[in-house]
């Protein structure tokens, strides 16, 4: 039996979810609403204030699919109660941030602004000129937005220029050496 999977949903006050025969599940909360599509062989329950997830067999897939779809429920649940978050920080000389109306604009050494346009579900923050704040509902799409800003200049390992995760560290190398 899954470990992660086995484990049921408890439902916050105010998240509603529903499934349909074909496993679509919509999960709606203070937050917002997602719907995302679930495999067919997982059977997906909602009980007295829980979702519940079993398999129908023991077959390697279904063990796969099983704590998966479990994962992707608990995400979901959380996302629509309490929102996910990704925070960035950016060093370097001159590198900045602000948000002017849905949209990031960035200074980041190149000879123009980088700007990155929110896509639906997400809002940006810039708490300081040096520091971006991804907010949004679903948690795989913070992820990849917040990836995409980082793809702009990642951190390099001499000095550490470069936008990084808040908690991320990077590894710093030795500079050359002179010949004696």
């Amino acid at each position: 039996m899954s470990r992660i999977g086995r484990l049921p949903i408890a439902l916050p006050a105010g998240v509603t979810v529903t499934v349909t025969p074909d496993n679509v599940v919509t999960v709606k909360g203070a937050k917002g609403q997602l719907t995302k599509a679930m495999s067919k062989d997982i059977k997906i329950a909602v009980e007295d204030n829980s979702v519940v997830v079993t398999r129908s067999s023991d077959s390697k897939e279904q063990k796969a699919l099983h704590g998966l779809t479990r994962a992707l429920l608990n995400n979901m649940v959380k996302g629509v109660s309490e929102g996910y978050q990704k925070s960035l920080d950016l060093i370097g000389v001159g590198y900045r941030a602000q948000v002017q109306g849905k949209k990031l604009v960035m200074n980041l050494g190149y000879s123009h602004p980088v700007e990155i346009e929110a896509v639906e579900g997400i809002t940006f923050e810039t708490p300081a000129a040096n520091k971006v704040v991804v907010k949004g509902i679903d948690k795989e799409l913070v992820g990849e937005v917040a990836a995409n800003i980082r793809s702009w200049r990642k951190p390099e390992p001499y000095k550490g220029k470069g936008i990084k995760y808040e908690n991320e560290v990077i590894r710093r190398k030795e500079g050359k050496t002179g010949k004696k």
